[in-house]
C-alpha cells in the first residue's frame, strides 16, 4: 500500500462508518474489495492489519452501530473475510472476538437486518472468503455457523442459495483435505468431524420426503463431483448410491432432471470413468428409465467422453437418434426402409406420444437435432459415429424438411399428426438444415445425394421458405455442393453435376432479385460462399459466369439497403478472382470489365452514406493486395495511395483502420518483392544493395503518401487506430534502423526540417488532445524526413501511453479512495448549507 493511501484510508473507514451518510455507491465498494483481495494476495501477513489499525476499527464501529445500512453491513462482512482468508489475520481480528460477532449467532444473523438478501449474501461470501484454513473451518462448525449454511441452501435469493451450495462443497474439501491423517473409508469415524456434518446433512436431506432438499443435495453432489477428482468422491459415493438408484426407479420423484446432470459430472471424473461395474451400470439405467428431453444431454455428454465404455457409448448413441428413428418409421410406407436402430434404450411409446403433441413435438426435434449437429461439428474425425447409420439419418433429416414444407404426406396416423405439426415450423427446419451442413463431411450418404439437391432446391425455389430458413438451407447446399465436386472427381459425374449447378444459379437469379432484403443478403452471401469453396473448379466457373448471376450481382452495389451494398461488395470482389485475377481466361463474351469493377468499389468508398459498404470496400482492397491481385490493375503503390487519400478522411473507424491494415500488407509486399529481409537479423546479400533497396521502398512509401495518414492517426480519438498506426511505425522504425544503428541527426538534414520533425514529435505526444495536427512545415512525402521522423520520434514512449487503458489515473487505488471521498464531501458541503 502506498503512502497516499495510507493516509487516505482512515478517513474513508471513518466516513463508510458514519450513520448519517445515506449509503456510498456499491460499484466504489465492489473496487475497495477487490483492492484489499489484490493487497492480501501478494502481502498474507498481519502487517496490513497491524499497519492499519483503521480497519479493525472499522469493524468495531460497525457492530457497535444499533441499526446500520445493509450495503454497509455486507461490506463489511465481505471485507472481514477477505481479510481473515490470511490464517495470521485470521488469528489477529479473534484476538479481538471480532470474527465471532460477524458470523456468529450474536452477530446480523440474529438481527433484523437478516432478512436483507445483501446481508445474507455478504454474510455467505465473507465466510467463503475466509475458508483457507482449519482455524476458520472450526470456527463455522463449532459456532453453529455450518447450521445457517444449509438453511441458506433453501434461499429465496438465488445468489444466496448458490453461494450456499459452493460454500459447503469447498468446506467438505477443506475439510478432508486438511483434517485427514489416513484414506477415508465408508465408516463415519473416519471421516474428519466437519466433513461428517456435510455428509450426514446430504445423507438426510436424500432420504427426506422434501423435493427442495433432495433438489439442494443433487446440486452440491453436483458441484462436488464436478469440482473434485480426489479418491475419497468415491467412498462418498458408496454411501449415497442406493439412494440416487432409488429415484431413476421412483417416478413419482420430481428430481430426477437433475440426476443427468449429476451423473455426467461423475462420468468426466477420472475417480468414476476409470471404474468397472456399478456407476456404469446406474449411467445405463438412467438412459433407459429417464425422459428422451432429460436423457439427451446425458448421452450428449458420454459420447464426448473419450473414456466411455463402448457398450454405454452405443446406448447413449441410441439414446439421440431415437426420435430420428421415429420420424423415419412413422413416414414410411410399409417395409419402404428400415429405422435407424436395430432396438430401442427407452420404450418406443414415450417417444412417439412426445412427437405426437403440439407442445413437445418442436422441442425435442430442436433438442435432438441440435445435439447432433454439436456431435458432428466437434467430433466428425473421431470414433464417435464410426458406427453411424450415415444414410439413415440422412434420410430422417430430409423427411423432416418434406414434413416441415409439406412436400410429405405420410399415411401412417404418426406421420399424418407430424406432417400437421411440423408444417412451416420455422425452428425445425433450421435446425435439420444445420444437421443437413454437417452431414455432408461424413462418408456413407453419397447414394443419396440427388434426392438430397432435391429437397434443397425445393426449399431455395418455395416462396414460402422463411429468409432465415433460406440462409440455412443456402449455407447447406454450399457444403454439399463441395462435396459433389470431390464426388464428380471420382465417380466422373460430370453432366450431373452441371444441371444441379445449373439448377442452382437458376434459383440464384431469382433470389437476388427477391423484393425482400434479408434474400438478397442471404443470396450474395451465397455467391460469395460458393466462390470461396468451388472457385478452383471450372464447371463451377463456367456455370456462374455464364449466367446472369454477375450482373444481378453488380446492380446490387446500388440497392437501396447498405446490408445488401455491402454484400454485393464482397460478393463482386471475389468474382473478380474468378473473372479476371485467375489464370485461367474468363468465358467467352463475358463483359465483366476489371478496371470498372474497381472504378466502383472505389466510388462506393468515396461516397456511399453508410458505413458497411464502406467497410466492404477496404476489407475487399485489402483481400486483392494479399492475394498479390492489385498489379494486375495498375501500379500497386498508386492503387495504395489513392485508397488511402479516400479513406485517411473517413469517419467510420473502421474504415480508417482497414486503410491502417490495408498499409501494413503493402509494406509486407514491398519489402518482399524487393528482396529486403523481413526482420532486421534476417540475412541480406551485401550491405550495398541492402542500402539501395531501402531507399527505393522508402521512396516508395512517399509516393503513395502513407506516412501522412499513419502520423495522423496517433493522435486519432479511436486508440486502436492509434495503437496500429504506431505498431506499423515501429516495425518500419526497426527495419530501417536495425538494432545498433545509430539513430543521432544526420548534420546534413536541413534546420527547419529539424524543427518540423521536433514540431511533429510535440504535437504526438498530446495525442488525441492535439488542436492542431501540423500539416505546415513537415513534409510527409520526403524520403529524408521520414527517415529523421523514424530515428528520432520515440516511437516507444508513444506506443506504452497508447496501450494505457484511458481510465489508468481513475482505476488506481488512491483514485477510488479520493473518489469516496468526495462524496462523503458533497454530503458534509449540503449539510453545512442547512445553518
Amino acid at each position: 500500500m502506498t503512502r497516499e493511501c495510507s493516509l487516505l484510508l482512515p478517513r474513508v473507514c471513518a466516513a463508510l462508518a458514519d450513520p448519517r451518510q445515506p449509503g456510498s455507491d456499491d460499484t466504489c465498494l465492489e473496487k475497495l474489495l477487490d483492492w484489499f483481495r489484490l493487497l492480501t494476495k501478494f502481502d498474507p501477513g498481519v502487517e496490513l492489519l497491524q499497519n492499519n489499525p483503521c480497519l479493525t476499527e472499522f469493524i468495531t464501529s460497525m457492530l457497535a452501530l444499533p441499526e446500520p445500512s445493509p450495503s454497509i453491513l455486507s461490506f463489511t462482512l465481505r471485507l472481514a473475510g477477505i481479510l481473515a482468508a490470511s490464517e495470521n489475520c485470521f488469528q489477529h481480528l479473534q484476538q479481538e472476538q471480532l470474527l465471532v460477532r460477524l458470523f456468529g449467532r450474536d452477530g446480523p444473523l440474529n438481527s433484523a437486518l437478516w432478512k436483507d438478501a445483501s446481508v445474507r449474501s455478504g454474510w455467505v461470501n465473507g465466510v467463503h472468503s475466509m475458508m483457507r484454513h482449519q482455524p476458520a473451518l472450526h470456527l463455522l462448525c463449532h459456532g453453529g455457523g455450518i447450521d445457517v449454511i444449509f438453511t441458506l441452501q433453501g434461499d429465496s435469493s438465488l445468489f444466496v442459495s448458490s453461494a450456499a451450495s459452493q460454500l459447503l462443497v469447498d468446506m467438505l474439501i477443506l475439510s478432508v483435505e486438511t483434517e485427514t491423517t489416513k484414506p477415508v473409508s465408508t465408516k463415519d469415524c473416519d471421516w474428519p468431524a466437519c466433513a461428517q456434518m456435510i455428509i450426514k446433512h446430504i445423507e438426510d436431506s436424500l432420504q427426506s420426503s422434501s423435493a427442495s432438499h433432495i433438489e439442494q443435495s443433487l446440486k452440491l453432489l453436483t458441484n462436488l463431483f464436478g469440482s473434485c477428482r480426489a479418491p475419497w468422491t468415491e467412498v462418498l459415493w458408496l454411501n449415497i448410491a442406493k439412494q440416487i438408484e432409488s429415484f431413476l426407479m421412483e417416478d413419482t420423484v420430481q428430481a430426477q432432471h437433475m440426476l443427468a446432470d449429476l451423473l455426467l459430472r461423475m462420468a468426466w471424473s477420472p475417480v468414476f470413468c476409470d471404474s468397472e461395474g456399478s456407476f456404469w451400470t446406474l449411467v445405463t439405467s438412467a438412459l433407459e428409465r429417464l425422459t428422451p428431453v432429460q436423457a439427451g444431454p446425458l448421452a450428449v455428454g458420454l459420447l464426448k467422453l473419450y473414456k466411455c465404455p463402448q457398450d454405454v457409448r452405443i446406448q447413449a448413441l441410441t439414446v439421440l437418434l431415437q426420435p430420428m428413428d421415429c420420424i423415419l418409421r412413422a413416414a414410411s410406407q410399409p417395409l419402404e426402409y428400415t429405422g435407424l436402430l436395430d432396438e430401442s434404450v427407452s420404450d418406443p411409446i414415450t417417444v412417439e406420444g412426445l412427437l405426437s403433441s403440439k407442445s413437445s413435438c418442436a422441442s425435442l426435434l430442436c433438442q435432438t437435432l441440435a445435439q447432433l449437429e454439436e456431435l458432428l461439428s466437434t467430433f466428425r474425425e473421431e470414433k464417435t459415429f464410426r458406427d453411424l447409420p450415415c444414410a439413415s439419418l440422412l434420410r430422417s433429416i430430409m423427411t423432416i424438411l418434406q414434413l416441415c414444407n409439406g412436400f410429405l404426406s405420410p399415411a401412417s396416423p404418426l406421420g399424418s399428426t407430424l406432417s400437421r405439426i411440423l408444417i412451416n415450423c420455422f425452428r425445425v427446419q433450421r435446425s435439420a438444415l444445420d444437421v443437413l451442413a454437417e452431414l455432408s463431411d461424413l462418408r456413407g450418404c453419397d447414394t443419396l445425394i440427388g434426392s438430397l439437391f432435391d429437397v434443397l432446391l425445393a426449399y431455395l425455389e418455395s416462396p414460402n421458405t422463411n429468409p432465415t430458413v433460406l440462409k440455412k438451407a443456402f449455407q447447406a447446399t454450399c457444403k454439399w455442393l463441395v462435396r459433389l465436386q470431390e464426388l464428380s472427381y471420382s465417380n466422373s459425374q460430370w453432366q450431373h453435376t452441371e444441371k444441379i449447378l445449373k439448377d442452382v444459379f437458376l434459383v440464384l437469379q431469382k433470389r437476388l432479385c427477391s423484393p425482400c432484403w434479408e434474400v438478397r443478403d442471404s443470396s450474395l452471401e451465397f455467391l460469395t460462399d460458393m466462390i470461396k469453396c468451388l472457385s478452383d473448379q471450372d464447371e463451377f466457373r463456367q456455370s456462374l459466369l455464364s449466367s446472369e448471376v454477375p450482373r444481378l450481382t453488380e446492380n446490387l452495389l446500388e440497392d437501396p439497403e447498405s446490408y445488401v451494398r455491402a454484400s454485393a461488395v464482397t460478393a463482386v470482389g471475389h468474382l473478380a478472382f474468378i473473372a479476371y485475377f485467375a489464370p485461367e481466361s474468363p468465358v467467352t463474351g463475358n463483359q465483366y470489365n476489371k478496371e470498372n469493377t474497381a472504378a466502383k468499389l472505389q466510388e462506393i468508398l468515396s461516397t456511399d452514406p453508410e458505413g458497411f459498404p464502406r467497410r466492404a470496400v477496404i476489407s475487399i482492397f485489402i483481400e486483392w493486395l494479399s492475394q498479390g491481385c492489385t498489379g494486375q490493375l495498375e501500379d500497386t503503390g498508386q492503387f495504395v495511395s489513392r485508397v488511402i487519400q479516400t479513406v485517411q478522411h473517413d469517419l467510420d473507424w473502421e474504415v480508417r483502420l482497414g486503410g491502417l491494415e490495408l498499409i501494413q500488407d503493402f509494406c509486407h509486399q514491398t519489402f518482399c518483392q524487393l528482396g529486403l529481409p523481413q526482420r532486421p537479423d534476417d540475412p541480406v546479400s551485401s550491405a550495398v544493395t541492402s542500402s539501395i533497396r531501402e531507399s527505393e521502398s522508402l521512396q516508395i512509401f512517399c509516393r503513395a503518401k502513407l506516412f501522412s495518414f499513419l502520423f495522423r492517426s496517433l493522435c486519432d480519438c479511436d486508440k486502436t487506430l492509434g495503437q496500429r498506426a504506431c505498431r506499423i511505425l515501429l516495425d518500419l522504425s526497426n527495419h530501417f534502423y536495425p538494432l545498433g544503428t545509430p539513430r543521432d541527426l544526420d548534420e546534413t538534414v536541413d534546420l527547419p526540417v529539424r524543427h518540423s520533425i521536433a514540431c511533429l514529435q510535440r504535437t504526438l505526444r498530446q495525442g488525441s488532445l492535439a488542436q492542431n495536427f501540423p500539416t505546415d512545415g513537415v513534409d510527409f512525402e520526403d524520403p529524408e524526413s521520414m527517415m529523421l521522423a523514424l530515428g528520432t520520434i520515440d516511437l516507444i514512449e508513444l506506443y506504452d501511453e497508447l496501450n494505457k487503458s484511458s481510465d489508468h489515473v481513475e482505476k488506481s487505488p488512491q483514485s477510488l479512495l479520493q473518489d469516496i471521498l468526495a462524496t462523503v464531501g458533497t454530503v458534509e458541503e449540503n449539510e453545512a448549507d442547512c445553518y
